[in-house]
């Protein structure tokens, strides 16, 4: 018999999981997708003015299950909803602002992993938004990061922010510098990472040091682009999460390599073969969609930990009540 379902809140999926703790479990999600064990939905994108209503799921373990936001000028509430696989019964419902930067972050944090040097110290962020501290959070969770360069086109949200990472980070003894363009910030840098709204690309090839990985997660709409097409000529890997999501969402992707797609490979398939990143690449190119697998391993962790800590609002399950056809006919009147 399924457990009574449970609303699980941000604060308990913040102290029931950490970034760091994200990683292991996405790299399990995608070696199962990789071996055909799990199954992504495509994501889905509706666009109404400035804002897009977002959708995406998948098949994993013994769940299925979605996660649905608007990302409006107004403000966002995103929401996963886990089912049991085998019967369809509600299993919960969890808050998924927190579980999505742990998604997005810790996806960045695998591709680095797996496509950056092993000696990598210096990290180039563009972008200061809601997702740029998990972003430079999953670099250092899988490097020895010594100097963060923040690059924004606003002077004062770089200084803010580059002045945020060395207090945050303290206990690293990372340093933060920002930079007054993407160039500066790229000189030598050995990881690169782009998190923005960007509409028209600021990066071109000859800024990548040789030697440097790049993490793209910003333009996930076909109306924002980051980079040049440049530096996909200097790419000795290039791989994405969701090939589904970027052939239809990514105007980098879409423009490059149109009805072929044989020089794009998956992060998941990578993992699976053990590839690690070429001792002779010039630079990798890693580009995160979001995708519906990573976003259920990680409701799938949580929901085990808070099932092991008895935490979770109890839920009633849904009881089926026949429809309604008709309004009720009005009384007689009296004669």
């Amino acid at each position: 018999m399924n457990a009574e379902p449970v609303w699980i809140t941000e604060s308990q999926v913040t102290s029931l999981l950490t970034l760091a703790e994200a990683i292991p479990a996405l790299e399990g999600g995608l070696c199962l997708h990789a071996r055909g064990e799990a199954a992504s939905m495509p994501k889905t994108m509706l666009q109404f003015g400035h804002n897009n209503l977002h959708a995406l799921g998948a098949r994993l373990g013994d769940y299925v299950g979605t996660k649905t936001w608007a990302h409006t000028e107004g403000g966002t509430c995103p929401l996963l909803l886990l089912w049991h696989a085998a019967d369809g019964q509600l299993a919960a419902v969890i808050e998924a602002f927190a579980l999505g930067n742990l998604r997005t972050g810790g996806t960045t944090g695998l591709a680095t992993d797996w496509l950056a040097r092993p000696g990598a110290r210096v990290l180039a962020m563009a972008g200061t938004g809601k997702q740029a501290l998990s972003q430079v959070a999953a670099v250092l969770a899988v490097r020895d990061i010594h100097e963060v360069r923040v690059y924004s086109p606003t002077p004062a949200r770089r200084e803010e922010f580059a002045a945020r990472i060395e207090k945050e980070f303290a206990d690293r003894a990372v340093g933060a510098r920002a930079c007054a363009s993407m160039a500066a910030a790229c000189d030598g840098a050995d990881i690169v990472t782009l998190a923005t709204r960007a509409r028209e690309p600021f990066l071109a090839a000859g800024m990548l040091a040789a030697g440097s990985h790049l993490n793209a997660i910003g333009a996930i709409a076909p109306d924002r682009e980051e980079f040049h097409q440049d530096v996909f000529d200097r790419a000795t890997v290039v791989a994405v999460d969701d090939p589904s999501s970027a052939r239809t969402l990514s105007r980098e992707f879409r423009t490059r390599y149109g009805e072929n797609w044989s020089g794009v490979q998956t992060l998941s398939d990578r993992i699976l073969r053990g590839e690690r990143r070429p001792g002779d690449a010039d630079t990798t190119v890693f580009k995160a969609m979001g995708m519906g697998i990573s976003d259920v391993a990680l409701g799938a962790e949580v929901l085990r930990r808070a099932r092991q800590q008895g935490m979770g609002r109890p839920m009633p399950a849904p009881v089926r009540s026949k429809p309604r056809f008709f309004a009720a006919a009005p009384a007689p009147r009296a004669s």
